[in-house]
């Protein structure tokens, strides 16, 4: 009676999460294709988060929780976006503020519904890409180093850590901290773009573009690398 009873928490439990994850995918792309509607320029997009008023900040924190959520939406797109509509700073601001708390979420669910979460949101092959995560004896540095460089799938990565040792209060300031950097180039690029300095912009995104390239270069020699370790550690042992 007991095991029956613990299968059927269980299914119960598989079932909201599947639940969960089609409601944040469909919102997901009903949001996106609704502001794809309405914005075909910087300036539409200003206009767009402009007539919300005051709200327009809860509209942005929204839309920046979605993105880390469904993790399909580029996250840079999210940012250039508030760098247009609010400046670099407050850009930068409520991106981390709406990241914070979608990476806290996805970080205890995690924690709490283990590898079925992670499943939902990526393929088997990515999950044991990351696996060598759990047995990182330099967890943080490399949590900090994944997250500092862009290009790094850091929303899927977010997923994956939720499954080591790590605690929330350890990830949850290390990871915004190493996402600075990335994240103030992308609202930078917004705020050039909607003051009309295309130039500076250009530059600001170009650049940006060019290290996200080659972080997810360093970035897949980095999981080969490890992976390659942990593996070799295997047949050893």
């Amino acid at each position: 009676m007991k095991n029956r009873t613990l299968r059927q928490k269980r299914v119960i439990a598989v079932l909201s999460l599947v639940i969960a994850a089609t409601v944040f995918a469909l919102l997901g792309v009903f949001l996106w294709k609704a502001v794809m509607n309405d914005v075909k320029t910087p300036d539409d997009f200003k206009l767009y988060i402009d007539g919300f008023g005051w709200k327009g900040y809860l509209v942005a924190f929204g839309i920046q929780v979605l993105q880390v959520f469904v993790a399909f939406i580029p996250g840079e797109v999210v940012e250039i976006g508030a760098g247009l509509a609010f400046g670099w700073f407050w850009g930068l601001v409520v991106c981390l503020a709406g990241t914070a708390a979608a990476s806290a979420a996805v970080f205890l669910l995690t924690k709490r519904f283990g590898i079925k979460l992670v499943e939902m949101f990526t393929d088997r092959e990515k999950i044991d890409n990351m696996r060598f995560l759990n047995s990182e004896k330099k967890l943080k540095r490399l949590v900090f180093l994944l997250f500092f460089i862009p290009g790094t799938p850091k929303d899927l990565i977010t997923y994956f850590v939720g499954l080591t040792r790590m605690t929330l209060s350890q990830f949850l300031p290390i990871s915004l901290l190493a996402r600075i950097p990335s994240v103030v180039s992308s609202t930078l690029a917004g705020h050039y773009f909607i003051e009309g300095d295309y130039l500076k912009g250009g530059i600001v995104f170009a650049a940006t573009a060019a290290v996200s390239a080659v972080g997810m270069l360093a970035y897949n020699a980095i999981v080969k690398h490890r992976t390659a370790g942990k593996g070799a550690e295997q047949r050893e042992k």
